[in-house]
C-alpha cells in the first residue's frame, strides 16, 4: 500500500439523471473539486439536437466544469467535443470509454471499445485536435473479468494524447455490483508511470474507503459517484479524513433545501419536482421512518406540496 501524503483532489462522477446542474453546485459547495456533467452523445450533438444540448448547461459557480462525450467516430467526437467548447466553455472534455449499459455498448460505444486500442487513440488524437481545453478518457479494467484491457487502452489514450486517464474498478459485464479491483487500478498507474495523473474511481463510500483506495492505487485523485447520492457532503467528509480533522455533517434539512431551490431555479416544476423525488428518497434513506417518507416524496406533485416536505423532514433532525 502506497503513502497518501497529500489529500487527493477529489471528482464527482457524471451520473445519467444525477448529475445534473443542481447537484453539481451542490456537491461543489461541499467539497467536490471538479465536477463531470451527466454523458452527452456526441452524435446528438452534431444532430442539433435541443434536449442533448441541454445536459451541458451549467454555471459559473461549477466551475471547473467537464462536459462528457461518447461515441464511436472520431470525427464525430471531434466535432462533438468542438460544439460542447464553442457553446458552452467547460474546463476539459471527457470520453466515455467504460460504460457498461446495454444500449450503449450494442452501439460499439462505451466499454465496447476497450479492445480497439487503435480506435481509442484515433478518438483521443481527433478530440485533442479539436479543442483547447484539457481531454481525458473514463475506462473500465475490460469487459469481462477474463482479460484486463485497461492497460492497452489507457496507453493508447495517453499515446494520443489524453492530459489524464480515469479507471473504474470494475469489468463492464460486472455493471456495478461486485467490489472494485483496486490492486489492478495500480497495475493501470504502473504501466502509464508514476508522474502521469490516473483518476481511481469505484467502491468509495466513506472517507475509510477512500483512504483504502488511495493507499492501493497510489492515485492522488479520486472520483466518487453514486455514494454521493443523498450524501453530497461525502467530499467534504472524505477531505476531512485526509488531513485528520474532525468532520462536521452540514444539516441536513438545509442540504436538502438548497437542492431543491437550485433545481426549480434550472428547471421547469414538473421536470424539477419529478428529479428531486430520487434526490430526497436517498437524503433520508436509513433514517426511521424512511419507507414512509419515500412514499410520500413519490406523490408530491408541486413545488409547495415539495418544500412542505421537507421543511417536515427538517424539523425530525
Amino acid at each position: 500500500m502506497s503513502d497518501i501524503t497529500k489529500t487527493p483532489k477529489l471528482y464527482l462522477a457524471p451520473m445519467a439523471g444525477v448529475t445534473d446542474s443542481a447537484f453539481r453546485q451542490v456537491c461543489r459547495s461541499l467539497g467536490a473539486d471538479y465536477v463531470v456533467g451527466e454523458m452527452i452523445s456526441a452524435k446528438a450533438l452534431t444532430y442539433g439536437d435541443k434536449k442533448t444540448a441541454l445536459l451541458a448547461a451549467f454555471m459559473d459557480c461549477e466551475r471547473p466544469v467537464i462536459l462528457q462525450i461518447f461515441g464511436n467516430d472520431h470525427g464525430i467526437m471531434a466535432e462533438g467535443a468542438k460544439i460542447l467548447c464553442e457553446n458552452f466553455s467547460p474546463d476539459g472534455i471527457d470520453i466515455n470509454m467504460g460504460c457498461p449499459v446495454p444500449k450503449i455498448t450494442k452501439n460499439g460505444e462505451g466499454s465496447a471499445l476497450l479492445d480497439k486500442p487503435e480506435l481509442i487513440e484515433k478518438i483521443v488524437r481527433a478530440v485533442k485536435s479539436a479543442v483547447d481545453v484539457p481531454v481525458s478518457v473514463k475506462l473500465r479494467l475490460g469487459r469481462t473479468p477474463s482479460k484486463l484491457l485497461a492497460i492497452a487502452a489507457a496507453l493508447a489514450a495517453k499515446s494520443a494524447g489524453a492530459d489524464f486517464i480515469c479507471v473504474h474498478g470494475r469489468f463492464a459485464s460486472q455493471m456495478y455490483a461486485p467490489p472494485v479491483y483496486p490492486e489492478l487500478i495500480r497495475e493501470v498507474k504502473t504501466a502509464l508511470g508514476e508522474d502521469y495523473p490516473l483518476i481511481a474511481n469505484g467502491d468509495v463510500v466513506d472517507a475509510e474507503s477512500a483512504l483504502r483506495l488511495a493507499g492501493i492505487t497510489g492515485c492522488d485523485r479520486l472520483m466518487i459517484g453514486r455514494a454521493s447520492l443523498g450524501r453530497p457532503w461525502i467530499f467534504g467528509e472524505i477531505k476531512a479524513a485526509f488531513a485528520g480533522e474532525k468532520f462536521t455533517c452540514p444539516d441536513i434539512g438545509e442540504t436538502m433545501a438548497l437542492h431543491a431551490r437550485l433545481a426549480f431555479e434550472s428547471k421547469p416544476e414538473k421536470v424539477a419536482v419529478n428529479e428531486l423525488r430520487k434526490h430526497i428518497a436517498a437524503y433520508v434513506k436509513g433514517f426511521k421512518g424512511a419507507a414512509a417518507l419515500r412514499d410520500r416524496v413519490n406523490r408530491t406533485e408541486t413545488k409547495e406540496e415539495l418544500f412542505a416536505l421537507i421543511d417536515g423532514i427538517s424539523r425530525m433532525f
